[in-house]
């Protein structure tokens, strides 16, 4: 069951809101936890298994922590093995495949024969939830949150069924006073909807009608040159308003219920530099490698060389963590390099002006999101010699009968939309609702809802999309 799709919008919902609301406010938490768990679910039962036991060790754990006092040396015993236990089941569920295939890839050079194995399904939102169980107990040692006594609270914080699959990344300080008692009103309620609304309209409207165009391109075999920058592009928008899509719309169901989760993007593609798309994209993702990865390796402070292995490191291993596969560990050390370079380049030149900082980075991550999409390196490759002209320049034959208008039209209107921002000064409709006058406080009510009503059309016309992030 996804957010976009009939069965959660009028089935799941519904019985959730009519739960929630049902209940007295002092047990709130137990139908958020239960109608969580059977979200989760709805996917596989096993699945549901995992998240229970991942959410009772690390609460475990953490209480093994306050007893033995969280910043001696027995605590800090019990969080590696938390730690462990919990990198362990993603290691373990996440890894295990790629490690298997890498090792028979190896055989085979060596004309070896290969070993047996069984594919091991992935759960749905196990690298979100570890994470957060990482930040968990990391942040009780350093005594920047308190452990939590109540396992219904924080299963509740681990199991939220908005953020359960594919983020925001929710840290527990930024929530624990709200698992306790949360404030309501609706004004509140009707500005989650319409956040819920404006990033239900990103993904059914925008990013799903662009998809199959995407999917053509990268199943080309020797795309031209007008494909592979065509399919570059629309890959580009895809996965932005997919994943900003997902995320508005999981802030603002949390919002519906009286939780504030962290913003997840900034307009990430009018970043001028590489360093300011990672404060952009992903947000809380960047927040959590600066937090737990960075800065233990020793951050900027052990000087340049060290500075930038820190970087490059911390960056593969962001690259890794989103997929068992080359590609991404490929795209890792992209970003990691771009990174070195742009800080390489700080110490000894003026900062560029915005419109060729804006060029060259948007230029970065697109060639970047190249090999993230393609399924295997070759694949890349072959996307990477269309873009250089190897394989022809024009729209390939192959490609112009599968695209649609619609989906040129969509990546126009993506288009718009990611610079759409830098007016804002001038356009009245894009101030906060506060400061808009009565004229265009209607559009701003009614434009969300609207949009929101054409993604339904959509969705009824055609098959419901999985979010990329999903695959995470």
């Amino acid at each position: 069951m996804i957010f976009a799709s009939f069965e959660f919008l009028c089935l799941f919902l519904p019985l959730f809101f009519a739960a929630y609301f049902l209940t007295p406010q002092r047990w709130r938490n137990l139908p958020v936890l239960l109608l969580s768990w059977g979200f989760y679910a709805w996917w596989r039962l096993d699945f549901l298994a995992l998240l229970l036991g991942v959410t009772l060790f690390t609460f475990l754990v953490a209480r093994a922590m306050e007893k033995a006092g969280a910043q001696g040396p027995l605590a800090k015993r019990w969080m590696q093995f938390g730690l462990v236990g919990n990198l362990a089941t993603l290691g373990y569920f996440k890894y295990a495949n790629f490690g298997v295939d890498s090792f028979n890839m190896l055989l085979d050079g060596l004309g070896l024969g290969r070993m047996g194995w069984t594919e091991i399904a992935l759960p749905i939102g196990l690298s979100f939830y570890v994470l957060q169980s990482v930040s968990y107990l990391v942040d009780i040692r350093r005594g920047t949150v308190p452990v939590s006594h109540s396992f219904l609270g924080y299963a509740t914080y681990k199991a939220i069924f908005s953020q359960l699959i594919a983020g925001p990344i929710v840290r527990y300080a930024e929530i624990k006073n709200e698992l306790v008692v949360r404030q309501y009103s609706w004004a509140q309620f009707g500005m989650g909807a319409r956040r819920f609304m404006i990033g239900f309209a990103m993904k059914v409207v925008l990013a799903d009608t662009i998809s199959p165009m995407v999917d053509s391109v990268f199943h080309l075999a020797a795309p031209t040159l007008v494909d592979a920058w065509a399919g570059a592009l629309a890959y580009t928008l895809q996965l932005f308003f997919d994943f900003a899509g997902y995320s508005a719309m999981a802030i603002g169901l949390a919002l519906m219920i009286g939780f504030r989760f962290p913003e997840n993007f900034d307009n990430p593609y009018l970043a001028g530099s590489i360093q300011a798309f990672w404060q952009r994209w992903h947000m809380t993702l960047g927040r959590f490698l600066r937090d737990y990865l960075y800065i233990p390796l020793g951050g900027s402070r052990q000087g340049q060389t060290r500075t930038s292995v820190n970087l490059f490191l911390t960056m593969l291993i962001g690259g890794f963590w989103h997929g068992a596969n080359w590609t991404f560990i490929a795209w890792g050390a992209w970003q990691g390099a771009l990174l070195v370079a742009h800080r390489h380049w700080r110490m000894g030149h003026a900062a560029m002006p915005w419109i060729l900082g804006h060029a060259i980075t948007f230029l970065a991550v697109l060639l970047g999101w190249v090999v993230f999409r393609a399924p295997d390196l070759p694949s890349a490759g072959r996307m990477y010699g269309g873009m250089i002209g190897l394989h022809g320049t024009g729209l390939s034959d192959e490609l112009a009968w599968q695209v649609t208008p619609d989906q040129w039209i969509c990546i126009l209107v993506g288009l718009s939309f990611v610079y759409l921002p830098l007016l804002r000064g001038r356009l009245p409709f894009l101030k906060p609702a506060a400061e808009l006058g009565p004229f265009w406080r209607l559009p701003w009510t009614v434009a969300p809802l609207l949009a929101f009503l054409l993604g339904i059309v959509l969705l009824y016309s055609r098959a419901a999309v999985p979010f990329l992030y999903f695959q995470f």
